[in-house]
């Protein structure tokens, strides 16, 4: 009897913890991100989390009744913090492609995207084909990455490819002539070119056009699909438009169009 006692009550025990668990997990929306990506998510001058993705998902969790809190994470292990369950989603300019289609479970796109290369206004390059012999700057883990290793042959035109963990840090190597270009996404180039006005062009041939959404774990499609309907609602209403005005001049959002 006293043995069922004991059994009976860690097991009471047990159950309170985990329901205190999934309450606080079901009252909180947990978004992964790389903290430097302007102008999706990155820190401002008050070290405050801010961007384009980060007043969507703000909006998207106060209308579900939801916390809000941007976790930052180290992107080359994305998947992982997603699957482990340390964030509810990845939204922070993620491109789809159809590796991440069949591990992760994506809302429909919320903005296109290409894959493009950064250069100084002063090296002569004009082209992919004249980074042939040059050195490369990407993010590891990136869909520009990808997208490098996707194209065979202009990979292997390249001198050397080196590895970044963000794109700013590659972006200040260009600068002072560490590197010859940076690929990264064009959303990402044009906002950085626009701000910080420093002395860089985006070459006109891209690598690859894509798109972005917000990922979720395979099997999580209820809070995608809430996701989904919610940012609907918000580009019916206008707000979509608003956020977009904020952080890129225009409307350039693709929801619900």
């Amino acid at each position: 009897m006293k043995l069922t006692k004991v059994l009976f009550g860690a097991v009471a025990a047990l159950m309170v913890f985990g329901m205190a668990s999934c309450s606080k997990a079901s009252n909180e929306f947990v978004l992964g991100l790389d903290d430097s990506f302007p102008p999706m998510g990155f820190r401002d001058d008050a070290n405050e989390i801010v961007g384009y993705d980060i007043d969507l998902a703000k909006e998207v969790a106060k209308r579900l009744g939801l916390k809000f809190r941007a976790q930052p994470i180290s992107w080359s292990a994305k998947e992982q913090e997603l699957n482990t369950g340390k964030i509810d989603c990845i939204w922070n300019g993620l491109s789809i492609t159809p590796e991440r289609l069949e591990a992760l479970s994506f809302t429909k796109p919320y903005l296109n995207n290409a894959q493009v290369v950064i250069v100084r206004a002063d090296s002569g390059i004009n082209s992919l084909a004249d980074l042939a012999g040059k050195i490369l700057g990407v993010q590891a883990g990136s869909s520009a990455a990808d997208a490098i290793d996707g194209n065979q042959a202009f990979k292997e035109s390249l001198k050397s490819i080196v590895d970044f963990n963000d794109n700013i840090m590659a972006l200040n190597d260009l600068e002072i002539g560490g590197l010859d270009g940076v690929a990264m996404d064009s959303v990402v180039a044009e906002y950085s070119l626009k701000v910080t006005g420093k002395p860089f062009v985006i070459l006109s041939d891209s690598l690859s056009p894509e798109q972005y959404g917000i990922a979720f774990k395979k099997d999580n499609t209820e809070l995608r699909d809430k996701v989904q309907k919610t940012l609907e609602e918000m580009a019916a209403d206008g707000t979509v438009a608003k956020i977009s005005e904020k952080w890129f001049g225009s409307d350039i959002s693709i929801i619900g169009k």
